[in-house]
Parts: structure tokens; sequence; C-alpha cells
């Protein structure tokens, strides 16, 4: 597997966003992002800091992959 990107807060949820997810609220510095389908419901909070930490990314994608799958994933996460 490829190495992770150094991304932002703002970065991810354009990601998240540009697979159906809509921001839901934002409270403070995080955003609580929502998939909504019609047989389930997806919720993802990502803060909005200037840099997010290598293990935050990892469950970031984590929670991106349940969604969209491990080669989606990749293409917007990995060097």
């Amino acid at each position: 597997m490829n190495k992770l990107k150094q991304l932002s807060g703002k970065e991810v949820v354009k990601i998240f966003e540009s697979h159906g997810f809509i921001v839901a609220r934002t409270t403070g510095s995080h955003v609580r992002l929502t998939l909504k389908n019609d047989n389930f419901s997806y919720h993802v909070t990502i803060p909005l800091h200037d840099s997010l930490k290598k293990g935050l990314i990892h469950g970031i994608v984590k929670d991106f992959e349940i969604c969209f799958g491990k080669e989606e994933a990749e293409k917007y996460f990995f060097n």
C-alpha cells in the first residue's frame, strides 16, 4: 500500500462531499457529514484542522472504505 497523504480537514471534507456526503452541522472546529441512502444513513465527523495526524487520517480512510471501497480510497488518500 502507498503512503498516506498529508491532508487538511477542509480537503477531507471536499473529498467526502464529492462522493455525496452532505454537511449536517458544524460545531466548533468539527464538521459532521452524512450520507443518506434508502436503506441506511452513515455519519462521519471531520476536524477542520490545518493538518490532520496520520492516525486520524487512517481512521477516516476506514470510514471512506466502508462506503466506497479500498480502490476508491487509494485514489484520494494515498500517494
